[in-house]
């Protein structure tokens, strides 16, 4: 999905407001938000857009009607969802009631993680209702769906992503001071908690979590958009990988069946969950990730421990303080135990934890400064973290990883997210010089390559400080336009620096 130009290119900040315009979705505009870059329409041209079983249908049929221009309203076939997911005949969009913002460029819709950052971005431009719709779309999703989606894609009912849904409640109220919104909200609050903390997300050995999708078979939208220039899909490179490399990660034979050339179910289930994970693909947990379902992934469970601290928080504001403590109680557990199963004295870094052979993954991730985003490290970790940068820092900012898999999560490329986490983690424990000398990289890679092409991108070669995506092998190979977290964390790192800047006046 091309984003539109303008004649001159504006100062970058000019740039950013305007897109937060240019990337929302409404029902007024659903005809543009049904557009699906991943998928083709229906042979009458028309776009599938699924309403939730339990909704009043013709409701909000004749809500859709006064709301849109009768020929945006003919280019969409409005239907009710399934009760079960085999019954899907075609793809299609889940319905939201409220605006939301689109990361741009193939990601035509709203998704999990990504919505936390482009929040970060609309509050701080004074965007507050657009920020609290974002959250109310997250808690319709919860209410409708058990969980936050990936994205509100039929393609994606089977999954969440990492979950932020407390940093966007306190984020808004912070703004609006609605308690009753706040206490609304709960409810919905406590069952996406569930839905992390039981099984199958659950390990019981560890009480710990991980991602695991709820879907078999290969992703929908990754057979339909992720091929390359001789029409390979993910899946086609993926066994060619495996008939001419050896992998010693694994067991290849759990994911992959050499004798027949098929990938196994495992290794779909696999592929799904790291999807979930939102980091997608690396080779953090082997080739492709597919290991990931026998992982509890550091940065999955130190979200966790802020869901449950940020949840202790909304309730002491709704004067519920017993509530609060056994949350809080729940937090100081899954940080002693990520501290005593994730954290690698040797390396000083924090790591993946593989629960079916008790060992942790030596692979340093960027997710290392989680723990230290999120409050859990000690003095004495967030220090040895901090020395272990110069692992990590490249001319643009912060490789994800340290090791160049041809995956688009890895080296060399740097993603506007974990660099906002890594630097916020950094000043947390007061490592500002090294926060800032981060900052200072990232944002002037972006405002370089934006001052190049006039638009902002999801992802960066942070070695040869670019926006040249075309080492990529696994997964697709394009560089998209927009980008809503991007723009987000541009602004966010830009505001710190100027604090720190003033500070030290």
């Amino acid at each position: 999905m091309a984003l539109p130009l303008l004649a001159e290119t504006p100062p970058i900040e000019d740039y950013i407001r305007r897109m937060w315009g240019v990337l929302t979705r409404a029902n007024r505009n659903l005809a543009n938000a049904a557009v699906d870059p991943k998928y083709q329409p229906l042979p009458d041209g028309r776009w599938p857009v699924y309403v939730p079983a339990r909704e009043d249908l013709q409701r909000i049929v004749r809500d859709l009607q006064r709301e849109m221009a009768p020929g945006d309203f003919r280019k969409i076939d409005v239907r009710r969802l399934p009760e079960h997911a085999e019954e899907l005949k075609e793809q299609g969009l889940l319905y939201l009631p409220r605006p939301y913002v689109v990361p741009g460029g193939r990601f035509n819709e709203m998704y999990g993680w990504d919505s936390y950052f482009i929040q970060v971005g609309l509050l701080r431009d004074h965007e507050i209702d657009l920020a609290r719709d974002m959250a109310d779309n997250f808690l319709y999703e919860i209410r409708n769906y058990g969980k936050i989606l990936n994205a509100n894609r039929t393609y994606y009912l089977t999954r969440s992503q990492p979950p932020f849904l407390t940093q966007m409640l306190l984020g808004v109220y912070k703004v609006t001071k609605d308690k009753g919104w706040l206490q609304s909200a709960m409810p919905a609050l406590e069952s996406y908690y569930r839905f992390w903390t039981t099984e199958p997300h659950l390990t019981a050995e560890t009480g710990l979590s991980r991602y695991y999708d709820l879907g078999e078979g290969p992703a929908p939208e990754s057979v339909s958009a992720e091929k390359d220039a001789q029409g390979l899909t993910h899946y086609d490179r993926v066994k060619e990988y495996y008939r001419t490399q050896k992998v010693p990660d694994y067991e290849v034979g759990e994911f992959y069946d050499q004798k027949r050339d098929v990938l196994t179910t495992l290794f779909y289930k696999g592929d799904r969950s790291m999807r979930e994970s939102g980091f997608d693909p690396s080779n953090r947990f082997g080739p492709f990730s597919v290991d990931i379902i026998h992982y509890n992934p550091v940065c999955l469970n130190s979200l966790l421990y802020l869901m449950e601290n940020q949840t202790a928080e909304i309730l002491d504001i709704l004067s519920k303080t017993s509530e609060a403590d056994s949350w809080r109680k729940r937090a100081a557990e899954r940080a002693e135990r990520i501290n005593r199963l994730m954290w690698d004295k040797r390396d000083g870094l924090y790591y993946d934890y593989n629960f079916a052979h008790k060992t942790v993954r030596r692979y340093p991730f960027l997710t290392t400064f989680y723990p230290l985003w999120a409050g859990i490290a000690s003095k004495e970790q967030a220090a040895a973290v901090a020395r272990s940068v110069a692992k990590f820092e490249r001319p643009g900012g912060l490789a994800t990883s340290t090791y160049e898999s041809g995956n688009q999560w890895d080296l060399p490329f740097g993603w506007a997210p974990l660099e906002m986490i890594a630097v916020e983690g950094l000043r947390r424990y007061g490592f500002t010089a090294d926060a800032d000398r981060i900052a200072r990289a990232f944002t002037s890679l972006v405002r370089q390559e934006y001052e190049k092409a006039g638009f902002i991108v999801e992802k960066y070669d942070v070695v040869r400080r670019s926006v040249d995506s075309g080492s990529i092998r696994f997964g697709y190979q394009s560089n998209q336009q927009g980008f809503g977290w991007t723009n987000a964390v541009y602004t966010r790192l830009v505001d710190e620096l100027a604090a720190t800047a003033h500070e030290g006046r």
